[in-house]
């Protein structure tokens, strides 16, 4: 039971576990079905135990994690999972169709030749095909990281959730760095369609321009995006439940500082980028656990492939 856990700093160094999967090794879940905590993870379970509470009110403060040698081991995974929710809340969620974890710095995948026609074919004849090979070069995975400098001192008396969304803005700033590369790679060898101006109908254009897949995104820059919610034509335009603003054709509207702003990038999400990690956010546990804090760094090691060249289409609005 979750009770009889011996926390230890160990738990964060087994190969290919994270602390999380480490905890749940230990105290399955699934031993919890039908019971009041079969909602929590084995890692909520553990602050449920020591009575550490991260949000709501009566929040605790940082020092309530060290108030034994056992709570400080949690202490990491918290500071991981507020950059992580951080990182994760930002468009990479909207825009990428899969997501792969390397074990190198270099990614070799495979690409496909589909530029023989689909049409019928009789039975003497050899069915149009197509060609999947691997890749001739690889990719090369980069490093985004951050140094968070903040003595022990600084943070004890802050309270939990503050803390924890000054945290998550690391991750969100993390994210849009990350999210430079994904945009680089889309434009790449993309098609593109000029237009004089930016109006509802070259909107059009873009999603006609789509054939056999669905553009079910446009990522374009901040100052294009409020051009395109002030137009007439989206008045009526209504967010769904997740706060996003989905455009009358069906595309979500997403907005980055990493597209240019004379550009609108239309994607099929589902079909046209891949995020290939080496690792998930990677901290500096021993030194959270011993309250050195001062000169702590997350960092993530990513790229990304296009994997479907006809699910992207490039507006280039004339300068």
């Amino acid at each position: 039971m979750y009770n009889d856990i011996k926390l230890e700093k160990g738990l964060y160094n087994l190969s290919e576990k994270s602390f999380t999967n480490a905890l749940e090794e230990l105290d399955p879940t699934s031993a919890y079905c039908g019971t009041p905590m079969e909602k929590l993870d084995a890692f909520e379970r553990q602050l449920k135990r020591f009575n550490i509470r991260v949000a709501g009110q009566g929040c605790d403060r940082v020092e309530k994690f060290f108030s034994s040698t056992e709570t400080a081991v949690l202490f990491p995974e918290f500071v991981t999972r507020c950059i992580r929710k951080g990182f994760e809340e930002t468009i990479l969620s909207s825009v990428c169709a899969t997501q792969t974890v390397c074990g190198s710095s270099q990614y070799l995948g495979c690409v496909m030749d589909d530029s023989a026609e689909y049409t019928t074919s009789t039975q003497s004849n050899a069915l149009p095909a197509t060609i999947v090979k691997e890749s001739s070069s690889a990719i090369k995975l980069s490093k985004y990281g951050r140094l968070i400098n903040a003595s022990y001192e600084a943070v004890r008396q802050q309270r939990l959730d503050v803390f924890g969304v000054m945290l998550r803005s690391i991750g969100v700033k993390l994210a849009v760095a990350v999210v430079k590369d994904a945009v680089s790679v889309l434009e790449t060898g993309a098609e593109v369609i000029t237009v004089p101006a930016l109006t509802y109908s070259s909107l059009a254009k873009l999603y006609g321009s789509f054939d056999c897949f669905n553009m079910n995104a446009v990522i374009t820059s901040p100052e294009i995006a409020s051009e395109i919610v002030a137009m007439e034509q989206l008045s009526d335009t209504s967010v769904d439940t997740d706060g996003k603003l989905i455009l009358p054709f069906g595309a979500e509207l997403v907005k980055t500082v990493a597209v240019g702003d004379n550009t609108l990038i239309g994607i099929d999400r589902n079909f046209a980028l891949e995020f290939i990690t080496s690792s998930n956010l990677v901290m500096e546990t021993d030194k959270l656990i011993d309250r050195q804090l001062d000169q702590i760094t997350v960092s993530i090691t990513c790229g990304f492939r296009k994997i479907t060249p006809d699910a992207v289409k490039i507006l280039k609005v004339a300068e």
